[in-house]
C-alpha cells in the first residue's frame, strides 16, 4: 500500500477547517493538518500578488488522490487551488496502517 500527504493552501484557517473536516468525514483522509496563517507571493493573471493563507496537509492512501482532489475542487473557493501530493517514503508502520484503516470505507 502506497500513502501520500497531500498539501491544499486554503484562503483562510475557516476554510481549512471546513475542507478538512469534510475530507476526514468522508474518509478521504486519515487526517487533517492545519498551519493557520503563511504568507504566499505568486503570479496571478499577470501580476504578483501577497496574501496570508492557511495550510491544510492531509495524510491518505496514494489510490485516493485523484478522488481527493476532485472533492476538494468542489469545495475550495480558488478558481484554481494548490492541491499537490508527496509520496511518503517511510513512516511508523503502526501509524501507516492507521491510515490505511481511518481512509477504507
Amino acid at each position: 500500500m502506497e500513502f501520500r500527504t497531500i498539501y491544499i493552501t486554503t484562503k483562510n484557517e475557516e476554510e481549512a477547517l471546513r475542507i478538512g473536516e469534510t475530507l476526514v468525514t468522508e474518509r478521504f483522509a486519515a487526517c487533517a493538518n492545519i498551519l493557520p496563517k503563511i504568507k504566499s507571493i505568486y503570479r496571478w493573471q499577470g501580476r504578483i500578488e501577497k496574501d496570508e493563507e492557511s495550510v491544510l496537509l492531509l495524510k491518505t492512501r496514494a489510490d485516493s488522490v485523484e478522488r481527493l482532489i476532485a472533492r476538494v475542487k468542489e469545495m475550495h473557493e480558488y478558481t484554481i487551488p494548490c492541491v499537490v501530493s508527496w509520496k511518503i517514503e517511510e513512516g511508523n508502520p503502526d501509524y501507516l496502517d492507521w491510515i490505511e484503516k481511518e481512509t477504507s470505507k
